[in-house]
């Protein structure tokens, strides 16, 4: 009987863990619907934005070409891995450190520091490499003007030497149940080919009102601050996804043990009341002896 009370307490174990996961999951359904709708409306935005300024600071050389755009030799890089907060959402936050550190071996004998955002990825890259900040609050209220913030700093970070080289890793969103790990150079500026579908504005006869460098010196920081908020974006919708998929899976195979555990319990149960009576008919059998 001890062992029927054991499988008996795993069973409702099972089953509250059920409910949770199956209550986690409709959660971060409703979220992900919120999350992707804004991601999917960002896009193309900042994709043309974004566009925009590298054709345009091609075409810019010599002692016009924006601050932003200064290729200088590297020896120092800043890789910015965007996690989540909180857990529970497959290889979501380990495949970014996974990454990040991928990243960081490539540029043997440089200085690779990390700007993590989010607190996963921040707890584990603090253990092996150097942490130069961390920003975990941004997801309690994630807006245009808090990530705005963010992106001066790394703006400010590479204008001043300090860093060469910026780049971000982020889970790009493709689908629910697919996260995709995007590696993005975000400083400096890389200029954009020309090609069949986007042709240079190199050659192209163009009226700039006010100059060329105005537009750019003006937009640039507009289109970094963009970029940053799009790939945190990407983020949360991605996390809510790995998280739905995480949990959906997590209720089927609490499912599966669950029915296992009734199975062994009900099989335990009939070989226990198989033995009783065959005590009593043993019992019995003696007495007419």
């Amino acid at each position: 009987m001890a062992n029927l009370k054991e499988i008996r307490n795993r069973i409702t174990s099972v089953s509250s863990t059920m409910q949770i996961t199956s209550a986690m999951k409709m959660v971060s359904a409703a979220k992900l619907k919120k999350a992707q709708d804004a991601i999917t409306a960002m896009r193309p935005y900042a994709d043309k934005l974004t566009q925009l300024l590298q054709s345009l600071s091609a075409t810019m050389e010599g002692d016009s070409a924006s601050k932003y755009a200064d290729q200088r030799e590297v020896k120092s890089v800043l890789v910015v891995a965007i996690t989540s907060n909180r857990g529970l959402a497959g290889a979501f936050n380990s495949n970014i450190v996974k990454e990040a550190k991928t990243i960081a071996a490539g540029f043997q004998g440089k200085k690779v520091d990390f700007f993590t955002l989010g607190k996963k990825g921040n707890d584990i890259l603090k253990k092996t490499h150097t942490i130069a900040e961390n920003n975990n609050d941004i997801f309690d209220d994630l807006n245009f003007e808090n990530v705005s913030t963010i992106a001066e700093k790394l703006m400010e970070l590479f204008t001043t030497g300090k860093y060469d080289k910026i780049i971000l890793v982020y889970n790009q969103f493709k689908n629910a149940a697919t996260q995709i790990v995007a590696k993005e150079q975000f400083l400096p500026i890389v200029p954009m080919e020309s090609t069949e579908e986007v042709p240079s504005m190199k050659n192209q006869d163009y009226i700039f009102e006010p100059s060329k460098e105005e537009i750019v010196e003006q937009l640039i920081p507009k289109s970094l601050k963009t970029q940053l908020f799009t790939g945190i974006r990407d983020s949360v919708a991605s996390e809510h996804g790995a998280r739905m998929t995480a949990m959906h899976k997590a209720t089927d195979n609490a499912t599966e043990l669950r029915d296992a555990l009734k199975l062994s319990y009900n099989k335990a149960r009939q070989a226990a009341i198989t033995n009783e009576i065959l005590e009593i008919v043993g019992g019995a059998e003696a007495l007419n002896n």
